[in-house]
């Protein structure tokens, strides 16, 4: 039985971007020197996807602000350094807001949020990051400035920028400005909370329940107990979060809709912004997803790791169950992933290093290999998150 030890990134040079020029530059001095680089936001998924070997680190938390913003439009755009927050704050004015809910704080950037895919509850109702981004601006690995999307009249070479970028933790490209769409704010935004059975058939049922019910919430979030009382519900037992927004007669039937037979109860708004703080720094986590109709089994699977000292939630219309555990043990691991089926998918978001090649070995991809050729010609961004076969680029 073995215990990682919690994980120290190595210091490493940092050179600090204030405009696209200097990404630019950086990166075309990188590519001539054929040294890798780390791409860098606020920082607060450093911890996330494979090991990376880098000599420097490209800091972009400083190429920040609004570049512009068109209420009338729900556009904004806004250069890879600038924090949610300071997003959210933007547009409030105007009631309107930005349906980006990755996990962590609102003090992640725009650009980690698009290049890593970072999806939250909200992604269910409103969709993924790659359907809020509208355009890119992104520096490839030679040093090339491109535009897709949004602000063109047309993609580039036949690709769909936007989408191959996003997602892509920086190997294609450094997002250096992004165009996204904005939602009007609901007139009434109401968060209900309801216990959960612990025995998986009444759990199935259940489940199955709320999703028949007359109700489309913007978001629905299976929260487990040793996470409840972090965010204000009693101990104990395993809680589903459903967030009605609309207009308020709208909110009100659905509320009615789904408390029929049930004991629900009102919670605070702020409960969802709790939940994406509450994710963990380093250690395991894993993402579990099925046809909504096996979340169930899922969700008791996963139950093993927060017996082992951690913690799960699940977004319910997804069927899509995270998991993590700060410490993991080897063989709560192992056990953990026996009990899964071979067509359930699962991704690996972070893990302790020496873990990578045992439990999420990088896949032969011929296709992503040669997109990076075309993009990175020497592998200089974010060389190894991709896996160490990328190392071989160019």
């Amino acid at each position: 039985m073995t215990t990682p030890e919690a994980v120290t990134l190595p210091e490493v040079p940092r050179l600090v971007a204030t405009r696209g020029a200097d990404v630019q530059d950086a990166v075309r001095d990188a590519h001539a020197r054929r040294e890798p680089l780390r791409i860098a936001g606020a920082g607060t998924w450093l911890h996330a996807g494979r090991p990376v070997a880098a000599d420097t680190t490209l800091d972009l938390s400083r190429l920040s602000g609004i570049v512009e913003y068109v209420p009338g439009d729900l556009t904004l755009t806004a250069r890879a350094g600038t924090s949610l927050a300071e997003i959210d704050d933007t547009v409030r004015a105007n009631g309107q807001w930005l349906p980006l809910d990755a996990f962590g704080t609102t003090a992640g950037t725009l650009g980690a949020t698009l290049a890593t895919a970072s999806a939250g509850p909200l992604a269910a109702s409103i969709g993924l990051p790659r359907d809020v981004a509208l355009g890119i601006a992104f520096v490839t690995g030679d040093g090339r400035l491109v535009r897709g999307g949004g602000r063109v009249v047309k993609n580039v070479a036949g690709f769909d920028l936007v989408r191959l970028a996003v997602g892509a933790w920086g190997t294609l490209g450094i997002i250096v400005e992004a165009t996204v769409r904005l939602r009007a704010r609901p007139e009434t935004d109401r968060t209900l909370a309801m216990a959960l059975p612990a025995d998986r058939t009444a759990l199935t049922t259940c489940l199955r329940r709320v999703r028949e019910a007359e109700a489309a919430p913007v978001a629905a979030e299976l929260v487990g107990a040793s996470l409840a009382p972090r965010l204000g519900l009693d101990e104990g037992a395993d809680w589903l979060l459903v967030r009605l927004a609309g207009n308020s007669e709208a909110v009100g039937a659905q509320e009615e809709a789904l408390a029929r037979g049930r004991h629900v109860h009102e919670v605070a708004p702020d409960v969802w912004q709790r939940l994406r703080a509450t994710d963990p720094a380093e250690g395991l986590v894993v993402r579990l997803s099925q046809r909504p109709g096996e979340l169930a089994r899922l969700w008791t699977a996963a139950q093993r790791l927060e017996a082992a000292g951690g913690a799960r939630h699940a977004t319910l219309e997804r069927g899509v169950v995270r998991a993590w555990v700060p410490m993991p043990d080897e063989d709560v691991i192992a056990a953990f992933l026996a009990e899964l089926g071979a067509a359930d998918a699962r991704i690996f978001e972070r893990l302790p290093p020496a873990w990578w090649p045992r439990l999420a070995p990088a896949p032969a991809d011929p296709l992503a290999r040669a997109l990076r050729r075309a993009f990175d010609p020497a592998a200089v961004l974010n060389r190894g998150i991709l896996g160490a076969s990328e190392e071989q680029a160019g």
